[in-house]
């Protein structure tokens, strides 16, 4: 423990440092909640891609980067005088263990369905005493700054809790047929009207998380691991096309087609 405290200690020294108005890096000089934004969703999927890679060198390294977006935000709350790192830190101890009153209290919980159901109960406690009872729907505890594929996760599993939800997996594999068809309706049409398109392309997506959804699968996850399996087979076929004396540049389409399905076989 004294270690692990060591070493935070020596983070935030850090960081200290690197904000130090005279002999700071002009660049964290110049970054604030806003600008670090981007940077935080980047360093998470870098955790994400580690992860899916089963790198464990690089997952270290790349949590090592998502800390430290922790810490800068934390050395700019106390800068502002909002919060420190102490605080983000005592906020989620007190939050794990409100949130878990079966293993540090005397709850009991029988099963999954229990669970979720006492952690919304919670989660709905925490907004009314924070202020936050004007929303009493139960898509309130959704967070707005989730990617769209996990939002709707998130919206249609709520949904289910309260029984808005299809019992079978038919009518939703029915679903996604039936919206890929209201695309091609709109697509074929005389004139096409690119807004209506975009709104089928949107209903359709959202029907493939359903459909995730109710085969335990995760769109999300899914999603990452299936453009790291193209991009880890398109290079391949440019390696492809190079051993035959081609290149991805100067091949016919016919061509690409079949070193892909070299490559896939």
């Amino acid at each position: 423990m004294k270690q692990n405290s060591a070493a935070i200690e020596q983070l935030l020294h850090i960081m200290k440092r690197l904000r130090d108005p005279v002999t700071g890096c002009p660049w964290d000089l110049k970054q604030t909640f806003e600008t670090l934004v981007p940077y935080t969703i980047e360093e998470t999927y870098e955790v994400v891609d580690a992860i899916s890679r089963k790198d464990m060198g690089d997952i270290k390294d790349e949590l090592g980067d998502l800390l430290f977006q922790v810490v800068f935000y934390g050395q700019l709350g106390e800068e502002q005088q909002v919060f420190t790192f102490d605080d983000i830190v005592q906020g989620i101890s007190d939050k794990l263990i409100r949130r878990h009153p079966h293993v540090f209290g005397d709850s009991q919980i029988q099963n999954d369905q229990e669970l979720s159901q006492q952690w919304d109960d919670i989660k709905t406690q925490e907004r009314i005493k924070a202020g936050k009872n004007d929303d009493l729907s139960v898509l309130a505890n959704i967070p707005s700054g989730v990617t769209p594929l996990t939002k709707a996760h998130k919206l249609q599993k709520q949904c289910a809790k309260v029984g808005f939800d299809w019992p079978t997996i038919e009518p939703v594999v029915g679903k996604v047929k039936e919206e890929i068809q209201e695309v091609m309706e709109e697509v074929q049409v005389e004139t096409p009207n690119q807004q209506r398109i975009e709104e089928e392309i949107g209903d359709l997506l959202f029907s493939v998380v359903n459909l995730a959804r109710h085969l335990n699968v995760n769109a999300e996850s899914a999603l990452i691991k299936a453009n790291h399996k193209f991009e880890q087979r398109f290079r391949q076929v440019e390696v492809t096309l190079e051993n035959h004396e081609s290149s991805i540049y100067s091949a016919s389409l016919d061509e690409m087609e079949a070193a892909w399905q070299r490559v896939k076989n």
